[in-house]
């Protein structure tokens, strides 16, 4: 399912980098102008968008029916479909545009092109994306064929917001959840050790000169709405398979608790921020998507528990899950999921730290525990190893290392014992040498270049021209890691082996981390 992988790959990436652009690094609020209703307005519009894409995300994992007829019709090419991605890119350059065009306190100044350029591109993205997959004829027969799921799916995903200021009334009126998270707060800063200054009748917590209101928005009620909302999907989907009154009784009542925790860890992890590394990126935590995304990430995850739990599916059911592969021995996911967990854990690392060196273990153990999943499709593709493509490693680490220029050393590892720095060197190199080159090649010369190549002169070349520049934009030399990433690409094809272009990265990035640890000159990798 190449292209149905490729579009929910490419989207989860775009949305990341909006998110980041427009909330992390971005202290824009609707409030600070006139056009309050607008802003407010695309604000919902987004978080529909992120119920939805969620819900949607539920059926197509646990329907495969469902999955099976989106995929047959989506990998049919279709006359329209490049004139559809570029309506999808142009989108997403008018999402873009204020950024370049704009300093951050002419957002408000000209909040109207600004909201109307978010507003407009969005919808063209989205239309143009899914118009891309498909054109609207097989959209709406799809849809026609699994109406009976699709849209009471739509009408709970669309409710989310809804249900979440019906459960804030209840919950308000009493006030008991939010004095709960208060404390809650409160207790977890303290056994931190920190000094905890409360207020009560202000709401208000705070620990060093850092301080916050917890309101009733920050009670984790979104949280609450979510997870019921999206139980009640993952209810309708496996209706025939599930034992309801151990769902609802069990395992409902045990999501919100957890729900109600990660709220309280959330909101503690905000202050820390705010106290310690930098308050703009706290309150712009406080007052993103942040909470939406993880309560969405935690409902797909305790579903995705769920789903394999003994006691909770009939045994017709529990019997032809055992019956089917496992999804970790697919390849497809394989070569897409670790350089994901890689990407998102570089990106939390450098939003939530000023110093995100310092902090790399957190990358080596997302990319290795998202390998470790999927070790079996990973490990298939071990063969005989090659002198050519440990050749080019030596060639492009060479190359690597003369052409570097002299920079200055980590100021932060100054600061670390003994101890810490060995330990820090040791997840570095094991990130680089071996972790690095397995997550990127996965993806670029594995799914990226197979998914364009096939086999003609002229895709070919395109394969080889967009990996290279997908790679060499991860890096801080893109035209050394341009000329690196050709090289990986010829290896490839030299004998049709991705566990050949895996070699030769990690004999190169070895050498490259050799050279760091001999001369201290860390920025090499």
């Amino acid at each position: 399912m190449p292209r149905l992988i490729f579009l929910q790959v490419l989207m989860l990436i775009e949305a990341v980098a909006i998110v980041a652009l427009y909330q992390v690094f971005s202290d824009f609020e609707c409030r600070q102008t006139d056009l309050f209703v607008l802003c407010r307005g695309i604000r919902l519009g987004m978080v529909l968008g992120l119920c939805v894409a969620a819900g949607f995300a539920l059926l197509l994992y646990f329907q495969p029916s469902l999955r099976t007829g989106l995929v047959d019709r989506a990998d049919a090419d279709h006359p329209a479909s490049r004139q559809w991605g570029a309506v999808h890119l142009a989108g997403l350059v008018l999402i873009v545009a204020p950024t370049l065009l704009l300093s951050q306190g002419q957002f408000v100044d000209y909040a109207g092109p600004f909201l109307s350029a978010l507003a407009v591109g969005g919808l063209a993205a989205l239309v143009g994306a899914a118009l891309w997959l498909m054109p609207a004829p097989a959209w709406r027969n799809w849809g026609a064929d699994h109406a009976r799921t699709l849209l009471p799916t739509i009408a709970i995903a669309l409710a989310i917001p809804t249900l979440a200021w019906a459960i804030s009334l209840a919950l308000n009126w009493f006030e008991t959840l939010q004095i709960v998270t208060f404390y809650g707060v409160a207790v977890v800063l303290a056994i931190l050790g920190n000094e905890v200054f409360v207020n009560p009748d202000l709401e208000t917590i705070g620990i060093v000169d850092f301080y916050v209101e917890v309101a009733e928005s920050c009670s984790g009620i979104e949280g609450l709405a979510l997870i019921t909302a999206f139980m009640g999907i993952y209810a309708i989907v496996m209706k025939d398979d599930l034992r309801m009154g151990r769902f609802w009784l069990i395992v409902w009542p045990a999501a919100l608790f957890l729900s109600f925790l990660l709220n309280i860890v959330r909101i503690s992890v905000l202050i820390l921020i705010g106290a310690f590394v930098s308050p703009e990126l706290a309150v712009n935590g406080f007052h993103s998507f942040a909470g939406w995304l993880s309560f969405t990430l935690l409902a797909l995850l305790i579903l995705t528990v769920v789903n394999v739990l003994p006691g909770l599916g009939t045994s017709e059911a529990t019997a032809d899950r055992k019956a089917r592969p496992s999804w970790t021995s697919d390849a497809a996911p394989a070569f897409i999921v670790p350089f994901l967990a890689f990407m998102f854990s570089a990106l939390v690392v450098h939003t939530f730290s000023q110093t995100p060196e310092v902090w790399y273990g957190v990358q080596v153990a997302a990319m290795a525990a998202a390998l470790w999943v999927f070790r079996k499709p990973v490990l298939a593709l071990a063969r005989d190893f090659d002198l050519i493509a440990i050749g080019a490693g030596v060639v492009i680490a060479i190359g690597w290392v003369i052409t570097a220029e002299p920079a200055e050393p980590y100021e932060s590892l100054a600061e670390f014992t003994t101890m810490a720095l060995a330990l820090w060197v040791v997840l570095r190199v094991i990130g680089t040498a071996i972790l690095v080159p397995i997550v990127e090649e996965l993806f670029f010369r594995g799914y990226l270049f197979s998914l364009i190549d096939d086999g003609s002169t002229w895709r070919r070349v395109a394969a080889i021209v967009v990996t290279t520049a997908g790679f060499a934009a991860l890096h801080s030399r893109p035209v050394a890691a341009a000329l690196a990433g050709v090289i990986f690409a010829l290896v490839l094809l030299r004998r049709g082996r991705l566990f050949d272009a895996i070699v030769a990265h990690a004999v190169a990035n070895a050498l490259i981390a050799a050279a760091a640890v001999g001369t201290g000159q860390w920025s090499l990798i």
